[in-house]
């Protein structure tokens, strides 16, 4: 009787090779950057349809420049082909802004929207991604740290929020006396920082801290944590069951 032959090895090889030809298939297709440039005119026309016409304009006009130069130097050939990418430039950058403008549009008025604007902010501040304070109606209060002490960013009406923005100043200052605590209210009220201006504002703030200082200080603030869910007294979520009792009607 013929024994029957041990396929292990084939099985972990055929194995190996699913699982390689599986991430193989997950790993996420690299998008061109002419592909990203088409998303981002797209979205843009969407909240904004004069931007075709204006980028157009511009593109056209750079290339009038440069024809214009070129028939007075007598050499029209020239300059409107070193006039051409200074035409895409120009046009690019007025996509750019538009873009930019358009992406604030679109957020704007939604709970977070001021965290989503200080996410590009590239260097010098770190921000909490959870808001450090929360009220019922959606008021809420985000903390950064960098070179230029804390900053407390706050989205609401200006009387609860610079409510909520003292509360939360009073703790940091609690536990860093020494540290100096911007406010900022995000908004479109009288005395608020508009949405697509937060940025700058905050990357405007003079720096008074080296950068060991505000990492301590980062280190510090993390033992004030961010808002805590409400949880029943003499309820452990660690332990908590189902009743199955309960669930099953008796």
């Amino acid at each position: 009787m013929a024994r029957k032959k041990n396929t292990g090895s084939d099985d972990l090889a055929a194995t190996g090779t699913s699982e390689a030809g599986a991430k193989k298939q997950k790993k996420p297709k690299k998008q061109r950057w002419y592909h990203q440039v088409w998303s981002a005119y797209k979205m843009t026309r969407r909240e904004d349809p004069n931007v075709t016409w204006v980028m157009a304009a511009v593109f056209v006009g750079i290339l009038a420049v440069a024809l214009g130069l070129g028939v007075w130097w007598g050499m029209w050939v020239y300059t409107l082909i070193v006039g051409l990418p200074f035409a895409l430039l120009g046009a690019m950058f007025v996509l750019t802004r538009r873009a930019e403008r358009a992406a604030y549009s679109q957020i704007e008025g939604q709970p977070g929207a001021a965290r989503a604007a200080l996410g590009t902010i590239r260097r010098g501040w770190a921000f909490d991604e959870e808001p450090v304070a929360v009220t019922p109606q959606q008021d809420m209060v985000f903390r950064g740290i960098g070179r230029a002490g804390v900053v407390l960013v706050s989205e609401g009406p200006p009387a609860r929020a610079g409510k909520l923005l003292e509360k939360e100043s009073r703790r940091v200052t609690r536990v860093l006396p020494n540290v100096p605590v911007t406010q900022i209210q995000c908004g479109n009220a009288e005395g608020q920082v508009a949405l697509r201006k937060l940025p700058r504002t905050v990357q405007k703030l003079r720096s008074t801290l080296t950068k060991p200082e505000a990492a301590e200080v980062s280190k510090r603030l993390r033992a004030l944590g961010g808002v805590k869910l409400p949880i029943p007294k003499g309820i452990d979520p660690t332990r908590a069951r189902p009743d199955r009792k309960g669930m099953r009607g008796r």
